[in-house]
């Protein structure tokens, strides 16, 4: 008999600890997990599900635009409803909530609907009880923050935005990550005026430099007003309710909401890792080794709360490796290399491996391949709207080091193209493999001569 409650007691039922928790059980643990808010996580409750749900309404304006150019008439001007796709977006949620909760039941792990915090190593609080575990895996994930300038606590994260009482005609949104570029273009497509301010020279830090003007090129043609370089230093709210910024270069400008999405943090506040002996680093992020174990050895971590690669499935693979490496004697690290990933823009952006300017830092000789071109549905509606597709080559080993595209369903065709970088798939053997004709998924295996080396 074991002198713990449970063999693994899971801090945080998103989609990494509830993954670490089924499979833990499945190998003969006895697993429990605790969850102060609904069920799924940031990803389902508050992140990329209802966030895709806003994209695909947002999207609708312009595929009633284009509708016409195929022959199709609507009866009368379409009119939008923020309050019913709110509504259908939160039932949906639940509905989603409800199959977690059922999944943990089905697999035996029990469920704590309460906050859990550290009273020693082996010791959560959770509720108004005490629960000891042998072991212990903390996937709290992360939440987005604010800066700190007079008048922020006007203003609302990506949070608060799927929970706005009436959709803001005039929206200021704050950042130039994926989240901001996603927000912008779905309050822009939905019918909201509005302006994207980012303190940087271009958005989308980090990504391929030609995806980054490509997509900005596009935003704007969307009616976005982007302006990079620039930055809020104040927010003041006004007698009617709307809110007047000040931006770095001295200007201001009025907006009925402001949301920032200039970061997150990790959940570990509040937590007491210090009674347990788990550190972390100036952030806040839990330190963990390559096993995703902790400073104290029988505490691991997965996902957000370690501020590594911020991406849902990259949570799941976590958690599926803590359990297979401790309970199911199947051990294997997670790699961080040529993680596939979508920005769900307008149009949105697919991207897997080496930026140019990444495989170009490293030293070695690439040659690059670069498509822009019209999608054929916009042959008939006439929209002003490119497709990007680029391919990052190894010149010396032919292989196919980063693979990057800015358009509709970018998201979908980069999925299968991620295969191919993550198997180390030659460009020959791109060009061997037979074009599914006609596709915009084609050109990635179709583009025959370099524009640059």
């Amino acid at each position: 008999m074991s002198d713990y409650d449970f063999d693994l007691f899971v801090i945080g039922a998103g989609s990494g600890g509830v993954r670490a928790a089924r499979v833990a059980s499945g190998y003969g643990a006895k697993v429990a997990i605790a969850e102060e808010s609904q069920v799924g996580g940031t990803c389902v409750i508050r992140g990329c599900v209802p966030k895709k749900l806003l994209v695909y309404g947002a999207h609708f304006a312009e595929d009633f635009e284009d509708a016409s150019a195929y022959g199709w008439t609507l009866p009368g001007e379409p009119t939008f409803s923020w309050k019913t796709l709110i509504a259908n977006k939160d039932a949906e949620i639940d509905r989603l909530n409800g199959i977690y909760k059922k999944l943990l039941a089905g697999s035996n792990v029990e469920l704590f609907e309460h906050r859990a915090t550290f009273k020693d190593a082996h010791t959560v609080i959770v509720g108004d009880r005490e629960v000891t575990a042998e072991r212990i895996l903390i996937a709290v994930g992360g939440h987005p923050t604010k800066p700190d300038i007079p008048g922020a606590e006007h203003a609302i994260t990506s949070n608060e935005a799927f929970y706005l009482d009436e959709l803001p005609k005039r929206v200021v949104v704050v950042g130039g990550g994926y989240i901001a570029v996603e927000f912008a273009g779905i309050f822009a497509g939905l019918g909201s005026r509005v302006t994207q301010l980012y303190r940087s020279e271009q958005i989308l830090r980090g990504f391929d430099n030609d995806i980054r003007n490509h997509l900005a090129e596009e935003i704007v043609k969307k009616g976005i007003d982007l302006r990079v370089n620039t930055n809020v230093t104040a927010i003041e709210k006004q007698a009617d309710g709307s809110l007047s910024l000040t931006l770095t270069d001295g200007s201001t400008m009025i907006a009925d909401q402001v949301m920032f999405a200039t970061g997150r943090a990790p959940n570990t506040a509040g937590l007491g890792l210090e009674k347990a002996g788990v550190e972390t680093d100036k952030r806040g992020a839990v330190k963990i080794n390559q096993g995703l174990q902790t400073t104290t050895e029988n505490i691991y971590a997965v996902g957000d709360v370690t501020d590594r690669v911020q991406l849902t499935p990259v949570a799941i693979k976590e958690g599926m490796a803590f359990a297979d490496t401790v309970y199911g004697g199947k051990p294997w690290h997670m790699t961080y290399q040529a993680i596939p990933t979508a920005v769900f823009s307008q149009p949105p952006v697919g991207t897997v491996g080496l930026s140019e300017e990444e495989a170009r830092a490293k030293g070695g000789e690439v040659v690059i391949y670069k498509s822009t071109f019209k999608p054929m549905r916009h042959t008939l509606s006439g929209r002003d709207e490119k497709t990007l597709m680029k391919l990052i080559v190894d010149k010396t080993t032919d292989v196919v080091l980063g693979a990057h595209m800015v358009g509709p369903d970018a998201a979908e065709i980069i999925q299968g193209i991620g295969i191919a970088v993550r198997m180390g798939a030659t460009k020959a053997q791109f060009d061997q493999t037979v074009a599914v004709h006609p596709s915009a998924a084609e050109e990635f295996v179709t583009m025959r001569f370099p524009v640059s080396e």
